[in-house]
């Protein structure tokens, strides 16, 4: 117990950032909502694991300040977060392979490595460290920290990649009006006869022709 105790002060910093930076990315989604060509594609491999990695961080801390009586009580719950943490990793993954091949936007190494690769890795190490922490409690701890850290870091980046990329993407007002108005066909003028010619309803029959044809 006393080494859970010893990383309360680092794990209450973890959660009060993991919760905040949860609570923004739903803003910046409310914000940008009508923006941007919608793709469930896109949420499913750059909004939504974003929010995850965030939710794992959170869960991790409350796991890891809760007062258990025994270490491997605390390492059960940790080890089925990074189970399930590798299982939703290799859904994300294949998405991403999917959508590489279909989507207009094809992921760079950065993507790759930052909404695939790297999180895989911390819920690995976060299952490892579940299996060890009763035995080699100070190594396992630091690995989690590590890992808690990590995710922090990928969700800022991958939140301002999606902020910045819905961006740009977004075309200037200026621009969508211009382009608006030369799709718009130009009218062709109208003589100076045309323009003193009354209009067609204003003799309130409708058929001015007529009227003048019976005179």
């Amino acid at each position: 117990m006393s080494s859970l105790t010893e990383w309360a002060d680092f794990y209450l910093i973890i959660g009060t950032a993991a919760a905040t930076l949860t609570g923004l990315m739903f803003v910046v989604i409310t914000l940008v909502a009508g923006t941007a060509r919608r793709s469930s594609a896109g949420l499913g491999i750059y909004s939504t694991p974003t929010v995850v990695h965030f939710a794992a961080t959170l869960l991790i801390t409350v796991l890891l300040s809760t007062p258990w009586p025994e270490l491997w009580q605390a390492s059960i719950p940790l080890g089925l977060l990074g189970l399930t943490g590798l299982a939703y990793g290799a859904v994300v993954l294949r998405r991403a392979m999917n959508a590489a091949r279909s989507e207009t936007y094809r992921p760079v190494m950065e993507d790759w490595l930052c909404h695939t690769i790297l999180p895989l890795v911390g819920y690995a190490a976060v299952l490892v460290a579940a299996f060890v922490l009763p035995s080699h409690t100070v190594p396992a701890l630091f690995a989690v920290g590590t890992v808690s850290v990590l995710f922090i870091i990928l969700g800022i980046h991958n939140a301002w990649d999606i902020v910045t990329f819905i961006t740009m993407m977004q075309p200037p007002v200026e621009t969508a009006s211009q382009e608006q108005q030369a799709s718009t066909p130009p009218q062709s003028p109208r003589t100076p006869a045309e323009q003193n010619a009354p209009h067609p309803t204003e003799n309130g029959e409708g058929a001015p022709a007529q009227v003048a044809g019976r005179r």
